[in-house]
């Protein structure tokens, strides 16, 4: 069950959120202190995995050959394979318009130096490098896991934010997504809880309401 303060928080911005034609995001500000980010190793940068999901699509792609390729192709939106990461390689237009549509790339792990050669470029910059699968590995369940995922990266700025869920979920559910995310910050920050500030919930157009 997540914290009291926080599920009325969430139930405050979903009420106040002006009524749309679309199914609004649900996001949080994290605002950080005393934390130096110009080095790179205080900088957050952590896959979470939503205990109630994402409320949303999450785009996959994974890079992957022979029978993990087969297998991909049952959960993920699209398998690419060497020749066609060579192309991508090739034609910088669709490399940045795939890394803008996809929310986590996979790749088996015997094909991580090539996804460097090719994309390093691309996707590095933005945090999208692949996370490498192993042989050992189950795609699907991983591609699964993914599904329900979500980047939380500060970079060099002390405000960030990251999805928390959609506004069609109950307040309980974000709530205890949020959490989970906010244990997450205080396990992994030098500080912990002293190196965040604050934290707002908002849905996309609605008004910000402070958590913590």
């Amino acid at each position: 069950m997540a914290d009291q303060e926080i599920e009325e928080a969430v139930s405050r911005a979903l009420d106040e959120s002006p009524p749309r034609n679309f199914t609004e995001t649900v996001d949080i500000a994290v605002n950080l202190r005393d934390i130096d980010l110009n080095d790179p190793s205080n900088r957050v940068d952590e896959s979470v995995v939503l205990p109630e999901g994402t409320g949303q699509e999450t785009s996959i792609v994974v890079f992957a050959e022979g029978e993990t390729a087969i297998r991909a192709e049952e959960v993920a939106d699209q398998v690419l394979d060497g020749n066609e990461l060579a192309d991508l390689g090739d034609d910088d237009d669709a490399a940045k318009d795939l890394a803008g549509d996809t929310d986590f790339f996979l790749a088996e792990e015997n094909m991580m130096q090539d996804i460097g050669r090719y994309l390093g470029t691309v996707l590095g910059p933005r945090g999208k490098m692949p996370e490498p699968v192993g042989p050992d590995d189950d795609i699907v369940e991983v591609v699964e896991r993914m599904k329900n995922s979500v980047q939380i990266r500060s970079g060099d700025r002390r405000t960030f934010h990251t999805r928390v869920g959609a506004e069609d979920m109950s307040a309980d559910e974000i709530a205890t997504n949020i959490d989970v995310i906010i244990r997450r910050l205080h396990a992994s920050l030098e500080k912990g809880p002293l190196n965040i500030d604050s934290v707002y919930v908002k849905t996309t157009m609605g008004p910000a309401q402070e958590v913590a």
